[in-house]
């Protein structure tokens, strides 16, 4: 089920800051450090799962499975790309009601063309407003849960200019979605445009090396956002920190005079995938 606090949260005023989360790894470190939402990334998790870019490869069967273990696997809400909902209106119902049973709390859906692109990517073109107006509204009616919630992000901005995404937002926001996301605005003084612009709760999408400035939490708030998620975050880290320990290994020939900040400790990485449950199990049954 959806968790009742993203809205709560929203309807509060508190500001929500969401890291990326990519696998059930980075997603079990985030769990445990009191975020009040975590984001599934979907560039993330086509990487990872499938080694490949985030440019519409992946399918509805490749995501929902690991978006569900994520949401099921974790007790933080999550937040979980959707990208165009993978197809027509039959498709966005299918996904919506897909990702509500796996546990998701916010669905994200765009309004990019298929196959579409990442966010912060060239060559991103977009459907009509009026075309992704209607999937939102099947998103809505899909829906069972009201704590179920549905992001509308548009992608506009970099192809069409700022003031189409403006008045998609508008349109999507008629449309029922509960919370806007103009993806790729490209100047503070464009968010801040956002900001003014919008008439339900604001996403930030905080890519670092994008298109959009970074913003701290309490800035981002101060301008009219509810939301920030850092979608790249965990696996940017992620990827350096195996390259280090990877060269320092083919340099070495070993792993002995790693620095213990570039590893995060055997015993540690047990303890966080529940091992010691796992060995309680087994001395209250062994025979």
């Amino acid at each position: 089920m959806a968790h009742p606090s993203l809205k709560q949260a929203l309807a509060e005023k508190k500001f929500i800051l969401a890291p990326g989360v990519f696998d059930m790894i980075s997603a079990k470190v985030a769990d445990g450090m009191g975020f009040p939402a975590l984001y599934a990334t979907g560039f993330g998790t086509v990487a990872s799962h499938l080694g490949v870019a985030d440019a519409g490869i992946a399918t509805y069967s490749d995501m929902v499975g690991r978006m569900r273990q994520i949401a099921q696997g974790t007790k933080t809400p999550v937040i979980a790309d959707a990208d165009t909902g993978y197809g027509g209106l039959l498709n966005v119902r299918h996904t919506v009601m897909g990702y509500e049973a796996g546990g998701i709390t916010a669905i994200q859906l765009e309004d990019q063309e298929m196959p579409k692109k990442c966010g912060h990517t060239p060559g991103r073109s977009v459907i009509p407003a009026e075309d992704m107006a209607l999937k939102i509204k099947v998103a809505v009616e899909a829906r069972k849960d009201p704590n179920f919630l549905i992001i509308a992000r548009t992608d506009a901005r970099t192809s069409l200019g700022l003031d189409e995404a403006l008045r998609r937002m508008a349109i999507y926001a008629e449309a029922g979605a509960d919370i806007l996301f103009v993806e790729s605005p490209e100047t503070e003084a464009e968010m801040i445009a956002v900001g003014k612009a919008a008439t339900k709760p604001l996403l930030a999408n905080m890519v670092e090396g994008g298109r959009t400035p970074i913003l701290n939490a309490a800035r981002l708030a101060e301008i009219g956002y509810a939301i920030a998620i850092y979608p790249a975050l965990g696996f940017l880290a992620v990827s350096a920190a195996c390259e280090r320990a990877y060269g320092h290994l083919k340099a070495n020939g070993d792993s002995n005079t790693l620095a213990p900040a570039d590893s995060y400790g055997f015993s540690r990485m047990c303890e966080l995938m529940g091992f010691p449950e796992v060995w309680d199990f087994d001395k209250r049954w062994a025979k």
